[in-house]
């Protein structure tokens, strides 16, 4: 089955107390801010509509509604890469720690100590998000790889099972950037590109162990967010029933808010904490393999962009096509 321990996992979520509350404050704050907000955009959208008739006070709430919950959107879309550089490269960090057997500083806070480790590694959100863009993209790029030597085995309908296949993969792998940004962490060097290269390699060298623990994941996470789900569609009713005008649907969308909250408060943290135990574990002893260095840069132009910036001593800005957003 799968080579983690959940208890482990669980164990190590409570000694990181301070960020998974923090995760929390982010996340369910980001999940109440879209209702309040989408509700007050509907209610002004509603008080301007009573200039008019019935299908236009109609129109302005529901436009009003979707102005609100898109301004929320574009706050938390402008805000992505300190999310990345403050909580989850910072509780990233302190896992790395207490995986190795390490105790936190004396006199210093877990968040004081991550971000001085971030902060030492990466230097500015920037870099650290222009890295995690480009691991993501070489991530896809080998199960793009996996997905094409399925498409070789001889078997009917194989094709339409590739596509299914290949569908849920890119959905396990979805954290498995952050894994790559632990090890980057882990080696204490502070080229964090190279780190991020050397990281990549030993993980295409053992796809098969990683694919199959983070599948496994996958099934845990997304069944409890679907279960966090269908437990918040009553109450995610309820805060629709108090808005104004055409928002019929708001019901669904909200509950899945806050089953994303959830997710990546607490489900996403638990996850990401398993497959470090299982990366780590599997690498050990091990160096990065030429062979899969020289596939990964024929396969991948993020992983040769990845590569020049290694070259170049990580002190060069983000790759044109992964921008941070202005500091």
């Amino acid at each position: 089955m799968w080579d983690f321990s959940i208890a482990r996992a669980l164990s190590l979520m409570v000694r990181t107390m301070p960020f998974i509350l923090l995760r929390m404050a982010i996340y369910f704050g980001a999940a109440v801010a879209y209702v309040l907000v989408t509700g007050v955009g509907a209610g002004v959208g509603w008080g301007v509509g009573g200039f008019g008739d019935a299908d236009f006070q109609a129109t302005t709430t529901f436009w009003g509604g979707i102005i609100g919950f898109g301004g929320v959107a574009a706050v938390m879309y402008l805000l992505r890469s300190y999310i990345l550089y403050i909580v989850k490269a910072g509780h990233i960090a302190v896992l790395v720690e207490l995986l190795d057997g390490r105790e936190m500083p004396q006199g210093r806070s877990q968040i004081g100590h991550a971000r001085h480790v971030v902060t030492e590694r990466f230097g500015q959100a920037s870099i650290l998000f222009g890295v995690d863009r480009l691991i993501a993209g070489v991530i896809q790029a080998i199960t793009g790889l996996v997905r094409g030597v399925l498409t070789l085995v001889p078997i009917p309908g194989v094709q339409q099972l590739v596509g299914v296949a290949h569908a849920f993969l890119r959905i396990a792998v979805g954290f498995v950037d952050e894994v790559i940004l632990a090890y980057a962490i882990r080696t204490r060097s502070t080229n964090a590109w190279e780190s991020a290269r050397e990281g990549l390699v030993l993980y295409g060298q053992n796809y098969r162990p990683m694919f199959k623990n983070a599948a496994w994941l996958a099934v845990f996470v997304y069944g409890l967010s679907f279960l966090v789900f269908l437990v918040m569609l009553a109450p995610a009713a309820l805060a629709v029933y108090v808005i104004p005008g055409a928002w019929s649907a708001g019901g669904l969308v909200f509950a899945l808010l806050f089953a994303w909250s959830v997710k990546a408060a607490l489900l996403e943290p638990f996850a990401i904490t398993c497959m470090m135990e299982v990366y780590f574990r599997t690498i050990e002893g091990q160096e990065p393999d030429p062979a899969w260095d020289a596939k990964l840069e024929q396969l991948s132009g993020k992983f040769r962009r990845l590569k020049e910036q290694a070259m170049q001593g990580g002190t060069a800005a983000p790759s044109a096509d992964a921008p941070a957003p202005a500091e």
